[in-house]
């Protein structure tokens, strides 16, 4: 367990100006210096407490500050300590307050802060120590004095974090999880039966050496019975239905058995078991994706094709399973969460970008048309309506994917299968031979898949196709450290398209947000830039598990090669060339740059933007981006 704000005693209002006259009084600062940081202070465009400012112009030290707080301890909640001291901002403390309200005070602040990765369980640690002015036990170094143990006392050590350390004059030294639960002290002293010295230890360290300990003195082994089993998978699978996610992440621990779901793109925490229950876990989930139970040492792979009772839909799942150095670690990726696929108009395209990709991309007649992103951007989802879009009675589509996402009607789809020797160098081969108008190939994955969609361009074909990599230049650039030739990439590739999916503001909890100076600064942009634009940053609610996002939006970047960027490619000219080359003739807009817009249209935020999209110059003012991609 993790301190609760409530577990110290009520701060009144002037904790702060009350520290700050100890500090004069003490002589850590002077009264001038104290003045000047007040108007430094107010003249920040963003907020930092007075404390923090009073470190930042260097007038004093954070370990002067703790020293004086530990000479003279005021009464102050943990969430006000943490925000005055700066590890943590009043936004996360609000955050982490709200989802304390949310779950009726079950959890404790500072176990929410932790598990929100709001601080580190190691900072935790230290300013419990600055707090209660007590030691800091590292157990990796720590020695226990093991008469201080027993069988007996185990379960409630385990239950309340804590272990005994060493006998001293004054009482028995023990490392506490949260050395500020009075509940815990008293379990504490009424089984060692001694006075308690309380010290801070680490929660993981501490759970660590209560079961090693506990495996040192029984053998008992508590099993999990197949039922339980399947059940417990299903109810895993179900909720990651439930939840969208997009990936199930099973992973042994320590520990434990750690389990967490990819939503929205980030790993979110699902729920925890005993470190006994993985091999029973992992060998349900083998049986179903068709792997070997007993191979336990190399890395394999699988698909599982689970069909959820409530609503009777079979779920596609991509299985891997990896070996780690506390077992295997299974990975699910669930493929076909939607039913339908999206219109091409659906996608998320402004409307003059997706006019110009249809006209100049789709419905050229040859030629190869490039989707890239990283993994799960987005991509095959994209490529999927772009076939859709193609997709027409006269026309005959064949495929190549590993595995088949979508089932398309009217459209022969081949999934590869190594283990009967179906593999992607043979299916490509013969694909050619079946009178295509249109070949799909799932991936350009090495120099054979890449030469094979060139070739089948020359010869009078249409190709689509996905890469791996960073930008739209970057698929160019990466066709050309393939050895490709430059002049067969410049009359075959029509158009490159790359996108990334980054967060949506949540509807229910966004509010009206000035940009902040330092984003901009970091943009190369000024407030006049970006006039116009209504941004928006959600605060937390328990819709979008207090993470001020819900959903995705997909951003993207369009080149198309027209005769100026083929030159520049054709002359093998720099990629900065090339980008200069392609957004003065080619109609170019940056994927930053559509995320700008998007963000100023309260779509996503100016934080997602700049965390998850590549930058390469300044982006060009929001009216100009507006023109360029008939946004409103």
């Amino acid at each position: 367990m993790m301190p609760n704000d409530s577990s110290i005693p009520d701060s009144d209002a002037t904790f702060n100006e009350t520290f700050l006259n100890l500090l004069v009084e003490q002589g850590a600062i002077d009264p001038d210096k104290l003045k000047y940081a007040r108007r430094v202070q107010a003249k920040l465009e963003s907020s930092k407490p007075l404390l923090v400012v009073l470190c930042d112009l260097g007038y004093v030290t954070h370990s002067q500050l703790v020293q004086v707080f530990r000479s003279h301890p005021i009464k102050v909640r943990l969430g006000q300590f943490l925000v005055e001291f700066g590890y943590i901002s009043d936004a996360n403390l609000q955050q982490a307050l709200a989802i304390q309200q949310q779950e009726s005070g079950h959890k404790r602040l500072g176990e929410i802060l932790v598990e929100r990765n709001l601080i580190s369980e190691t900072k935790m640690l230290e300013v419990l120590a600055d707090l209660k002015g007590i030691p800091v036990i590292d157990l990796s170094v720590a020695r226990v004095d093991q008469t201080l143990m027993s069988k007996q006392m185990i379960k409630s050590a385990t239950k309340h974090c804590f272990v005994p350390i060493e006998k001293q004059p004054e009482g028995v030294l023990v490392a506490f999880g949260d050395p500020l639960d009075s509940q815990a002290i008293e379990v504490a002293h009424s089984i060692i039966g001694a006075d308690i010295l309380p010290a801070a230890g680490r929660h993981s360290q501490i759970l660590r050496f209560l079961l090693n300990y506990e495996r040192n003195i029984s053998q008992d082994k508590k099993l999990l019975g197949d039922q339980s089993t399947v059940t417990i998978v299903n109810q895993i699978f179900d909720d990651a239905i439930r939840q969208e996610a997009s990936d199930i992440h099973i992973e042994p621990l320590e520990l434990k058995l750690r389990v967490r779901f990819r939503m929205d793109g980030l790993m979110v925490h699902y729920q925890d078991f005993p470190l006994e229950f993985a091999q029973a876990l992992t060998s349900r989930i083998k049986v179903l994706a068709g792997a070997d139970i007993a191979e336990k040492r190399r890395h394999q792979d699988g698909r599982v094709l689970y069909e959820q009772a409530a609503s009777n839909h079979v779920f596609d799942m991509r299985a891997s399973f990896f070996n780690t150095i506390n077992g295997e670690k299974v990975v699910l990726r669930l493929l076909n969460r939607k039913t339908e696929l999206l219109d091409i108009h659906e996608i998320g395209m402004a409307p003059l970008m997706l006019e110009r990709f249809i006209q100049d991309s789709l419905d050229v007649p040859t030629g190869v048309i490039i989707i890239t992103g990283p993994t799960g951007s987005g991509k095959t989802t994209t490529l999927y309506s772009a076939v859709d879009y193609l997709n027409a009675p006269e026309v005959n589509i064949v495929t190549a994917e590993d595995p088949v996402e979508y089932v398309i009607d009217g459209v022969a789809q081949c999934s590869i299968n190594t283990k009967i020797n179906l593999t992607y160098e043979e299916t490509l081969r013969h694909i050619v031979r079946q009178d295509p108008d249109i070949i799909v190939l799932g991936e350009i994955r090495d120099r054979f898949s890449a030469d094979t969609a060139i070739q089948a361009a020359l010869t009078g074909h249409k190709v689509l196709t996905t890469f791996h990599t960073e930008d739209s230049i970057g698929g160019l650039l990466r066709l050309l450290n393939m050895e490709i030739e430059a002049f067969l990439i410049s009359s075959t590739i029509v158009s490159v398209l790359s996108q990334r999916l980054i967060r949506r503001v949540c509807r229910n909890c966004g509010e009206p947000v000035k940009p902040d100076p330092t984003l901009l600064r970091r943009l190369g942009l000024t407030p006049q830039d970006l006039s116009g634009g209504t941004f928006l940053l959600g605060k937390g609610c328990d819709k979008c598990r207090y993470t001020g996002y819900l959903g995705r939006v997909c951003i993207f970047e369009v080149l198309t090669l027209n005769e100026m960027v083929k030159d520049a490619i054709l002359r093998r000219q720099s990629s900065y060339e090339i980008r200069r080359v392609s957004l003065e003739t080619a109609g170019l807009v940056t994927m930053v740059e559509d995320g700008l817009v998007k963000a100023a249209a309260g779509i996503t935020s100016l934080q997602e933007v700049i965390q998850n999209l590549p930058r390469f110059g300044k982006p060009r003012p929001l009216h100009e981006l507006r023109r360029l991609l008939g946004s409103r």
